[in-house]
């Protein structure tokens, strides 16, 4: 079994770092490798954001998303951190990304179809 453990990359808000940081271990706990956000730019890591200017910013922006979808390419799955329910824009992309690769998707509460 060394050396062929399934990797899974947490998509999700930055919002939830606590959820992140809780999926992170639990996951390795379970024999994952597990890729996460590079930082929480909701929570925690204003000072990322604090001194850039408009166009940095967005393009910075931009280079964490693709980052993102880069990680989910070296993945075997996602593990969607969705507390409450709640999935934003850029997680439903790369939801959407991870099925038209053919990559796992697990969620960490159940999805409910309404």
């Amino acid at each position: 079994m060394v050396g062929k453990y399934p990797v899974i990359t947490l998509c999700g808000s930055t919002h939830f770092k606590d959820e992140f940081m809780e999926a992170q271990k639990r996951l390795t706990l379970e024999g994952n490798i597990v890729i996460s956000v590079g930082l929480f730019g909701h929570t925690g890591d204003q000072e990322v954001w604090e001194n850039m200017d408009e166009g940095t910013l967005t393009d910075t922006k931009e280079m964490i998303d693709d980052m993102h979808k880069r990680k989910i390419d070296m993945a075997d799955g996602i593990y969607v951190i969705n507390v409450g329910g709640y999935i934003g824009e850029s997680t439903s992309s790369e939801i959407e990304y991870a099925k038209k690769y053919g990559k796992t998707v697990t969620y960490l509460e159940a999805i409910s179809h309404h």
